[in-house]
């Protein structure tokens, strides 16, 4: 069994101070931005042995969380007037059949702290803290058991809801009420999201949620992901009017998405959902604190806060249910074997990496290839190749039409 070596409070703090003070020559010193740098690295050291849910990792990290909120001055808001919300679930035994709840149950729970401005309705602000633990289950990594620290994945949309708590609850925003929320279970599917709002009894008072799901790995071009801009009539020019930290925002309309915000989205709650891309150590014991872009974190929270800063004066936001996009929920008995790359907007569908052993490897498509067309079916989208992968049927071998270098080059692929 790898491990990595494990950090002493000590070293922690080190490496936090560190970071900090190297990441960029003119960058501030000021605390808010070393207990962002701290927080990342203390929720991805190796004592939380990577967050999976109903473990120690998990409990540890949840306490963690919880002396931030006490520290920040949040009032609790779980069960028993205490920052915890706990929460069961059956782990499905077979993971790649359907989910019939016979398998294993599962404690988790989700942190909670609260702002009470007594006003009539709630931002909700959240972020998922558990990860995959020694990557038992969901792990891209093909070696012996290790443990997945989930630097990227997710302690950075922790320390960035963190960050935002400790602003805005010395800011003059009086207008709404806010709820901070570190979801468990996210790696399981959206667990610790669905159960808190299921079971939340003011529903109607929920403005809109902000969701921070890997926002720690921000690129040279300073592109970020924005989803959920069409499920209020407000959010695309709120989002147009923001122009400083300066970024190169891509708009994703719909509020569905395989992190937290879909869950709130479904309850018909307008969601932003914020995110810098995939990477080759996504879902791998080598997401660790040191890849971590800091100065990018910082300008995507402050981004993010003036945007809730924009919205603090508005009245509560109008729910619009965005284009059906059931078809990304089909299932597929073959997969090409690859991650995309979820930041590019061109034609095609743009490859982020490869997985050893799978098809795409083994006919020789790279990282960087743009898939246009499988089979006789042109592939403009994201959505076009998910179509095309339910169609085939292991065994099967077709053509794949890939843009490399600028020239399409064909690949004979079997699944």
């Amino acid at each position: 069994m790898i491990r990595t070596v494990r950090l002493s409070l000590w070293g922690i703090i080190f490496v936090a101070s560190f970071v900090a003070c190297s990441t960029k020559k003119n960058l501030s010193s000021d605390t808010s931005f070393r207990n962002l740098t701290a927080d990342i690295v203390t929720l991805s050291s190796d004592e939380m042995e990577g967050r999976e849910v109903g473990t120690e990792g998990e409990k540890k990290a949840a306490d963690f969380i919880v002396s931030r909120f006490k520290k920040i001055g949040l009032a609790p808001a779980g069960d028993n007037n205490s920052y915890f919300q706990s929460f069961s679930r059956k782990k499905n035994n077979n993971p790649h059949g359907e989910d019939t709840g016979s398998g294993v149950e599962v404690s988790g729970k989700n942190v909670i702290g609260y702002l009470n401005n007594n006003a009539a309705s709630t931002v909700v602000i959240g972020a998922h803290y558990d990860h995959l633990g020694y990557g038992k289950e969901g792990s891209l990594y093909t070696g012996p058991l290790a443990i997945h620290n989930g630097a990227d994945d997710n302690a950075s949309g922790i320390a960035g809801l963190l960050n935002l708590a400790e602003s805005i609850s010395t800011s003059s925003f009086k207008n709404h009420n806010y709820l901070f929320i570190c979801f468990s279970g996210e790696e399981k599917g959206l667990w610790g999201s669905n159960f808190f709002i299921k079971n939340y009894p003011q529903k109607n008072m929920l403005n809109y949620m902000i969701n921070m799901d890997m926002i720690g790995r921000l690129n040279a071009d300073r592109k970020l992901s924005i989803s959920g801009i069409g499920t209020s009539p407000e959010f695309e020019s709120i989002i147009d009017g923001i122009s400083e930290p300066k970024f190169s925002v891509k708009k994703e309309m719909s509020g569905l998405g395989p992190s937290d915000h879909a869950s709130f989205y479904n309850a018909e709650i307008p969601v932003l959902a914020f995110f810098t891309g995939q990477h080759s150590d996504y879902h791998k014991p080598s997401d660790d604190h040191q890849f971590i872009n800091y100065n990018g974190i910082r300008d995507i929270v402050s981004y993010i806060f003036n945007v809730i800063k924009t919205l603090d004066s508005k009245s509560k936001q109008t729910f619009v249910k965005t284009k059906d996009e059931s078809q990304t929920r089909m299932s597929f008995a073959v997969t090409l074997g690859v991650m995309p790359d979820y930041m590019y907007d061109g034609k095609g569908m743009k490859i982020d990496g490869t997985k050893d052993g799978k098809p795409a490897q083994l006919a020789g498509i790279q990282k960087g290839d743009i898939v246009v067309k499988m089979d006789s079916t042109e592939v403009p989208d994201m959505q076009a190749y998910m179509k095309c992968l339910s169609l085939f049927k292991a065994g099967q071998t077709v053509d794949v039409v890939v843009i490399r270098d600028g020239k399409e080059i064909t690949k004979k692929v079997t699944f």
